[in-house]
This record gives C-alpha cells, sequence and structure tokens, in this order.
C-alpha cells in the first residue's frame, strides 16, 4: 500500500505484551538456583530480582514502547503468582494464607517438598511453556497482597514508567485449574470476583490508565454455556471500576464466539491477527469493533524468531483501521515475548543470510517501533525498515535450503512404507518370545543426571580443549558406571543414559540438514528449566548415524535389553522455531523421514528396542476442536513413517507428559507403538480415570514418580500408583517408569528413587502371583 492511500495514523500506538523474565544471560535462572542451593540468601534473591525487572522496563521504555506491562515478570510461574496472591495454597502444605505467601510456601507449591507433593504442572495452553496448575479443591479465596499494583508502583517510582499491569482474568484463571467439578465453575468465578474488584480498585486508584487481562482460553473451544458467567464476571468488574481501561487480551488463536465477546464491557479487545488462520480479521471485518473501544492488534509473531514483513504488516493494519480508526488501534506482538529469546546481539555464528530473517524479543520490540514510526510519524529511516523486512523474508524465502515442494513430499511418500507390516497383537508374541521380560517390566525414560563434570567435560570437547577420542572415553565411562547401577538396582530395560547429549532436540537437530542452532537463544520452559530451540530453516534430511554408536557400546555391555533413544518427528517440530513458508506437516513428515534411517541404523546394529519419543505431541494440538483431528492425523502419520520399517521382533517404545490426552487415546493407539510411557505422578494418576471408559490394547507404563521434584517418594506411594493402574490396565501390558528422564536430578536422589520403583514393582509382582 503507497503511503498517500495510508489512513491517518497520528495515533497510532504500541503495547508490548510481557517480557522474558530469563534475562540476557539467563541471570534469572541462576539466582533461582543459587538461592535453591543456598549459595545466596532472599534477600540478595530479591535484589537480583528487582535488578533484572527494571533492566527489562527500562529496555523496552528505550525502544519507544507506548504501553509496557508490569507485573508479567515472575520469580517462577505466572498463574502460580496469582494462585498465592488469591491464598489459594493447596491443603498438604499446612499454611493458611494471612498476608504475603512466603516464598518458601510459594516454592514448595511449585518444587514439592518433604511430605508434600509439588502442584501439577502442565503446558500452557498449545505452547512449550508449563505452568503450576491453580487447585480449587475446598479452596477459600483470600486476597493477600496486590502484586500488579506493586509492580506498578515500582516501574512508576523507579522509572517513571506509566506501566500496564498484567493479570490473569478470572475465566481462563479458573478453566485452567484444577479440583473442581465444571457445573461448579460459575460460583468458582463468581467467587473470585470480589479479589479482581480489589486488585483493579486499588490499580485505578493509583491512576493506573491501562490492565491488561489475559483470557486465553477465549480462544479455544470453550462451552458456550460459559458465556453468561464470562458476561457477568465483566460487568460487575467493569460496574466496579468505570474509569479503569481494561485490555480483554486474547492469543494463540482466533477468539470464539466474537460478535458477543466483543461487545463485553471493556475499554480493549486484543486479538492474534499471526496465528489465528485469518478469523479474527473477518471477525473484525465482517462485524466491526463496538464503537468507542480500543483494537490491540496482534500483528508481529510473539510465538516464533521470524521477522516480520512489515509491509505487509502495514495492509494488515490498513483493513483493520478501515473498521476503525487509527485513533483506536494500539500494534502489539500476537502474544507474550516470554516465548522467544531474547535478543539477536551474542548471535556470533550464525549465517549472516539467516540472521538478517531472525526477530528475538529485542528485535520484535525495534519492529513494533518501527510500524508507529513510520506509520504515525513518517519517519524516513522508519519506513525503509519497512521495505527492507519486506525484501529480507522474500530473499530468504527464496533460499537454495527451501526446495522441496508439496508435491514433491506427496511423491516420496507414496513410494514408502508408512505403517508396520505385522500387527500388534502378532508382535506382541514375537517380541516376548526373544525378550522373556518378567511381568509389570522396569525401566526408565532415557536420560541420567547431567553433572556438572558432564557439562565440562562437552564444553572442554566443544571448545577444542579435549579430542574427540578424549570425550569418547569419557562418555563411555559415564555410560558403563550407569549400566553397572542399572544392573545393581535390578532394572529389567536398560538405557545408555544420553550423556553426549545437551538437549532431546538440539542433538539431533545438530546432525540433521536443515537445523540452525543458536548460542544464546534460550527460552524458559518451566521455573528456572530453560532450553535452547533449534531453528529449522529448511529442508530437513538425514545425514549420517546420529545415536548408534554410544547404544551399541552400552548393549555390549550387558545381556539385558538396552533401549535406543531418539525424539520423534513432532516432538522435534514442536520444540523448535520452525519454518513458517510451509505447512507444519510437511516440516514433520521431511523429519520423519530424516528419523526413520535412524531407526533403520539401530536395529542394523543389533537394537532390538528403540525409543521414539514424543513428549510434545499433544501440546501442538490445536486449540480449536475443529482444527485437532487433521493435526492428529498428520502427527500419528509422522510417528508410523519413522518406525514403519522395523522388524516385527524389534519393540518400538514412546514416550508423552504434561498434557492432558483423555481425549486423545485413540490417537495415541493409532500411533501403532508397542510401548507407551505417560506421565501421570503429578496428575495423582487422574489420567487413570479415562481407561475406566476407554480400552488401550498396547503396552502400556503410566509414571509412577514425578523426576521434576527433589522428592522421593516412598514404596507405598509408588505401589499405590501401579496397583490402582492395574485396576483398568492388564498386568501383562503394564510396565513401570518414572515420569520422564532424570536428567535434571542428582546422581543420589535418581538412584534413591530408582531402588524405591523396583521394590514397589516387585512387591506389585508377589501381588500378582497371589491373586494368580
Amino acid at each position: 500500500m503507497s503511503m498517500n492511500k495510508w489512513p491517518e495514523w497520528s495515533g497510532l500506538i504500541s503495547s508490548n505484551l510481557g517480557y522474558p523474565r530469563i534475562g540476557g544471560s539467563r541471570e534469572w535462572k541462576k539466582a533461582l538456583e543459587r538461592f535453591w542451593n543456598g549459595s545466596i540468601d532472599e534477600s540478595e534473591l530479591h535484589v537480583e530480582m528487582k535488578r533484572l525487572r527494571l533492566e527489562h522496563l527500562r529496555k523496552q521504555q528505550d525502544k519507544g514502547i507506548g504501553l509496557i506491562p508490569v507485573g508479567d515478570f515472575s520469580y517462577y510461574d505466572h498463574m502460580l503468582d496469582t494462585s498465592v496472591m488469591f491464598g489459594l495454597v493447596p491443603e498438604r502444605f499446612n499454611y493458611q494464607p494471612a498476608g504475603p505467601v512466603p516464598l518458601s510456601v510459594y516454592f514448595a507449591i511449585a518444587r514439592g517438598q518433604k511430605g508434600a507433593t509439588a502442584s501439577e504442572m502442565t503446558k500452557w495452553l498449545n505452547t512449550n511453556y508449563h505452568y503450576i496448575v491453580p487447585e480449587l479443591a475446598n479452596a477459600a479465596p483470600v486476597f493477600t497482597e496486590n502484586k500488579p499494583l506493586q509492580a506498578y508502583l515500582e516501574a512508576k517510582q523507579e522509572l517513571g514508567i506509566e506501566g500496564k499491569p498484567v493479570i490473569i482474568g478470572p475465566y481462563s484463571f479458573v478453566a485452567l485449574s484444577k479440583g473442581y467439578d465444571r457445573k461448579e465453575l460459575a460460583a468458582i468465578v463468581r467467587s473470585l470476583l470480589p479479589l479482581y474488584t480489589r486488585v483493579l480498585s486499588e490499580l485505578a486508584a493509583e491512576g493506573v490508565q491501562w490492565v491488561q487481562v489475559d483470557e486465553p482460553v477465549l480462544t479455544t473451544s470453550f462451552p458456550a454455556e460459559d458465556l453468561d458467567i464470562i458476561q457477568e464476571a465483566y460487568e460487575t468488574l467493569n460496574q466496579a471500576v468505570p474509569g479503569l481501561n481494561m485490555m480483554l487480551q486474547t492469543y494463540f488463536g482466533s477468539l470464539e464466539h466474537y460478535k458477543r465477546l466483543s461487545t463485553l464491557p471493556v475499554q480493549g479487545l486484543g486479538l492474534d491477527f499471526v496465528h489465528d488462520h485469518g478469523e479474527n480479521l473477518q471477525h473484525v471485518l465482517q462485524h466491526g469493533l463496538p464503537t468507542g473501544k480500543t483494537l490491540g492488534a496482534g500483528v508481529i509473531d510473539g510465538r516464533n524468531i521470524w521477522r516480520s514483513d512489515l509491509k505487509a504488516v502495514t495492509a494488515l493494519l490498513s483493513q483493520l483501521a478501515e473498521q476503525t480508526s487509527a485513533a483506536q488501534l494500539i500494534v502489539q506482538p500476537s502474544c507474550s515475548l516470554l516465548h522467544v529469546p531474547v535478543s539477536l546481539k551474542a548471535e556470533q555464528t550464525l549465517d549472516t543470510e539467516l540472521v538478517h530473517a531472525l526477530a528475538f524479543a529485542d528485535e520484535k520490540l525495534k519492529e513494533l517501533a518501527a510500524l508507529t514510526a513510520a506509520l504515525g510519524k513518517r519517519n524516513p529511516s522508519a519506513l525503509a525498515q519497512l521495505e527492507q523486512s519486506a525484501e529480507a523474508v522474500a530473499r530468504f524465502n527464496s533460499s537454495s535450503a527451501r526446495v522441496q515442494t508439496a508435491a514433491d513430499m506427496a511423491a516420496l511418500l507414496d513410494r514408502e512404507p508408512q505403517s508396520r507390516s505385522v500387527p500388534f497383537a502378532q508382535r506382541r508374541v514375537i517380541q516376548q518370545e526373544k525378550l522373556n521380560l518378567p511381568p509389570l517390566p522396569t525401566t526408565t525414560i532415557g536420560s541420567f543426571p547431567q553433572t556438572a563434570e558432564i557439562r565440562k567435560a562437552r564444553l572442554q570437547y566443544r571448545k577444542g580443549e579435549w579430542s574427540a577420542e578424549q570425550y569418547r572415553t569419557f562418555i563411555q565411562q559415564q555410560i558403563k558406571e550407569w549400566i553397572d547401577i542399572q544392573e545393581e538396582i535390578g532394572i529389567d530395560v536398560l538405557v545408555h543414559g544420553e550423556f553426549e547429549r545437551t538437549d532431546m532436540v538440539e542433538f539431533f537437530g545438530e546432525k540433521l540438514k536443515g537445523f540452525a542452532f543458536t548460542q544464546n537463544g534460550w527460552v524458559q520452559s518451566y521455573g528456572s528449566r530453560c532450553v535452547k530451540p533449534p531453528i529449522i530453516y529448511g529442508d530437513v534430511s538425514f545425514a549420517q548415524p546420529m545415536t548408534v554408536e554410544e547404544t551399541a557400546f552400552a548393549q555390549s555391555l550387558t545381556s539385558r535389553p538396552v533401549k535406543g533413544m531418539l525424539t520423534g518427528p513432532v516432538t522435534i517440530l514442536n520444540w523448535s522455531f520452525e519454518r513458517n513458508d510451509i505447512p507444519r506437516s510437511q516440516v514433520a513428515l521431511q523429519l520423519a523421514l530424516a528419523l526413520r534411517a535412524e531407526v533403520e541404523a539401530l536395529e542394523q546394529a543389533g537394537i532390538g528396542m528403540i525409543q521414539v519419543d514424543e513428549p510434545a505431541i499433544r501440546e501442538g494440538l490445536p486449540l480449536k476442536k475443529e482444527q485437532q483431528q487433521a493435526y492428529l492425523d498428520w502427527a500419528v502419520q509422522a510417528f508410523r513413517v519413522t518406525t514403519a520399517t522395523v522388524k516385527p521382533a524389534t519393540q518400538i517404545h514412546t514416550h508423552m507428559c504434561y498434557a492432558e490426552f483423555q481425549h486423545m487415546i485413540q490417537s495415541i493407539s493409532d500411533m501403532d507403538a508397542d510401548v507407551i510411557s505417560i506421565e501421570t505422578s503429578r496428575s495423582h494418576g487422574e489420567l487413570i480415570v479415562s481407561f475406566e471408559d476407554q480400552v488401550y490394547d498396547k503396552g502400556i507404563g503410566l509414571g509412577v514418580y514425578d523426576i521434576h521434584s527433589p522428592r522421593i517418594p516412598d514404596v507405598s506411594e509408588m505401589l499405590n500408583m501401579i496397583q490402582r493402574a492395574l485396576r483398568v490396565l492388564p498386568s501383562d501390558l503394564f510396565w513401570v517408569n518414572p515420569d520422564c528422564g532424570l536428567k535434571t536430578r542428582t546422581k543420589e536422589e535418581s538412584i534413591a528413587a530408582l531402588r524405591q520403583m523396583v521394590e514397589a514393582a516387585q512387591a506389585a509382582r508377589d501381588a500378582l502371583a497371589v491373586s494368580n
């Protein structure tokens, strides 16, 4: 669109929805872990956290962002912050809120403590961020402190910033919680409204102009019957604080029930125009925006790291302005920038052409600033940035690394097998004759502790201080030590421990074609746990064997079976920053064919069990029910393509964790893995209920203890989990395993917990023998 056809943009302002907590060098993570290990005390932790908060705010201020979020910073998780602000501390922590909840209780809810399991942790909608699930059973909400107000006052007093407090809206907070029956949802929302009213009233009294009220559940297929309580909630809040501007903020998809929700008594409506499949735009074009309401236009991708074509964004904004006015538009990211790395400044090794196509959080702030300067002020340098961005995007999309078309992929798949040659019932007999495993076989999910010694050795090797032979010898020593430990404990199916792997996705990406890797592209996954997702920038293909050497070495040390360990295609896709120029399904199938070559190499090396992990398959599920089956179809297809060519005697395992699986058990069965292990410990075995109504006819292990907590459950606790599962699952198909890999645990914790697990499995076997 040419300048003379643009609307009048003089009133255009920018806004941000949230900024990464972790710091440019992960200072946030390091401070938390120093506090947890006793290296610093609570006062020192508070000092460091304040320094980081102010640094992040100052950076946004310097970039010229008009509305800067405050209260998005957290010591662990924003949902947990809301829980403790409203005194929702689970009974097992033996704490009755009276004023601010102590940090010790706050972290205990997240991480567990002696005698009390941590609260459940699950994915934040369809992202790889994990939140702490509020527990509302027997809840008696009580106001403890106004965290958003504290954040607002700090920003104003320290930096002169008139911040935009961020809170989780009442409907999404309850909908994403647990411990209540659905018919109680409206009553629970009503019980929280006085507390929300107090928070907002105190903000209004301090002169706050805008509050961002996050309601991401409104982009899911939530029940239409909930519209009445949503309406009631916002009418109540608006009546209590009529002078306060509330931005009802949604993200990750298009708004359900647009006509009704757009008329809620709020002053602004924030919509995602990046991941909405064009639906939010159609809503606005078809139904308009109520008079006087501000539109928060999420036009910069807050979830992926690709640079925006700002000319295309300008055209989109022009369409929106025709339905309202530039003065009613706020330009913002599609969601919080929590989901992308902090800055490109540290990236010195990436290809120059690729760097020019990327934008991390700080660069996305620059894009917002460029849009407002170009459109609102006709700034020449900002106008030039619009042109430059369009050219950079077009240039990279035509790169020689991106040549495979959808037709090429379809033709390739027509020539390739896409399913196992023998059905599970027959494979099961063949495999049991070969493996001769005991009832309720025990195993682990794959990784063992990544100690400081292991991380140091890896760094020395990468820096060239160690030769390849030195590093190989060291890794083999680690493998041998843990093969011996597993045999001594009495585990039935062993693993090599993955000591050579930095990360379960990065490791494979480094060995496949089509990937690039950052030096400092960290994002928060859960708590202080940060991951550095690879970038899928081009067509993916197999280069050479990736895991055969270590797995075959481990198998040579024992007569017990050792599982080969791979990360599956859909998890690699979901845990990477994937290219956005072709459908995700096509990228997944490229990955599947590349990984199939590795599966075949393991089998040829004599490995008779191969685990293709898919812990992230559930998190990629679209938020809209009508879009979910199509995703599951191609996700299942990708898994089956990966494993289709192995012999019937080769046992294929997979693993999934931290998600709600109740509604996709049929798709899990359709993957046709011989054994699946699924996390259940933090959800206290709730998944088991699903098997009371649904039949699962393949091998399955429901995790019997939570590896993300330092707490070690006793034998009786694990035995109870096993016995509860055996009420609805056949004992001859049941496996005993932890929830997930043990990478983040200490050696002592791992050995102690695994001993308890094996003892619990033996007790369950003994009970089965008696009953039979």
